[in-house]
């Protein structure tokens, strides 16, 4: 992230927007200064005051905003600077490659927000945008005559939606497989508007002229996965977990009968050759082995 040298001038004296950062300013001393030092005590102060302001109110933005502040230091390059400074880049100077990236973070931010609530935070939108912003200056070539931005913008959507694909689900699907997911789901979506009702897999197989096995197995894939402590309301104590039943109740003194059981049979084998042992428990099938016949 890019800072600069100087905090930027503005003014927050509001005593609204101080309240609203959690900001307390406390009250000035009424104690009377002598006359000589009173100019620069004061403009000492105020000067000081702006500071501790700039701090505090800082620190009451969140992560997002603090970075969004920081990447508002770097100017926009003009044409002629963006042919410059990705010369320099080609020819492996850091100091271009790292103005092209810099000069171009917001542009990755402003791409981002476009695919908030896909299941990434925007912090992580952007950190996967930068990854391919960094790639596009790699790749860039100044001499073919287009924006930079107009080439980074591919780069960037590639990465941040590979992204999405590949973090947002429990269970991870290959990117070819999601990406015709997606081509099934967005004919659903079409169906839907156009139908007034949720499509059948018979009626996407006829939008798309696909086999409707292949439909539904395509589908079948999008389920999503769910927890089985989630809380069945906001008012319910009760998880999902408590409406499972078990279809197999076992009595427990049946469970100590078959624990006694197998420690006796554990004594009995060991009073056996190690021949007689295998064979045994071969033939009905003990510690874990299927029955198998004397052949």
């Amino acid at each position: 992230m890019a800072l600069g040298n100087e905090a930027p001038e503005f003014d927050i004296d509001d005593e609204v927007l101080l309240m609203e950062a959690g900001i307390v300013l406390k009250e000035a001393s009424n104690e009377k200064q002598p006359a000589a030092a009173s100019g620069r005590t004061k403009a000492k102060q105020s000067t000081s005051l702006k500071q501790h302001k700039y701090i505090d109110y800082t620190r009451a933005l969140d992560a997002t905003q603090l970075y969004l502040n920081e990447i508002g230091f770097s100017p926009l390059l003009s044409p002629e600077e963006e042919v410059h400074f990705a010369r320099l880049s080609q020819s492996g100077d850091p100091a271009g490659r790292k103005r092209m990236i810099e000069s171009n973070l917001r542009l990755v931010v402003k791409i981002a927000r476009r695919y908030v609530n896909r299941g990434l935070s925007l912090l992580d939108l952007i950190e996967e945008g930068n990854l391919g912003l960094i790639r596009a200056v790699e790749k860039f070539d100044p001499e073919r005559g287009f924006r930079f931005s107009t080439y980074a913008t591919w780069w960037i959507r590639q990465t941040i939606e590979r992204a999405i694909m590949n973090q947002t689900r429990t269970i991870r699907l290959p990117i070819h497989v999601v990406k015709e997911l997606n081509v099934y789901l967005r004919a659903a979506r079409e169906l839907t508007q156009k139908l007034d009702h949720e499509p059948s897999p018979e009626e996407i197989a006829n939008l798309l002229e696909k086999p409707v096995g292949e439909v539904k197995r395509m589908l079948g894939l999008n389920e999503r996965v769910s927890s089985v402590d989630v809380s069945l309301g906001p008012d319910s104590d009760k998880t999902l977990l408590d409406t499972l039943t078990d279809d197999r109740p076992t009595d427990p003194c049946e469970l100590l009968q078959d624990d006694d059981l197998s420690q006796s049979i554990d004594q009995w084998l060991s009073e056996l050759t190690e021949k007689q042992r295998e064979v045994v428990i071969r033939r009905f099938g003990l510690r874990g082995h299927e029955s198998s016949t004397l052949e």
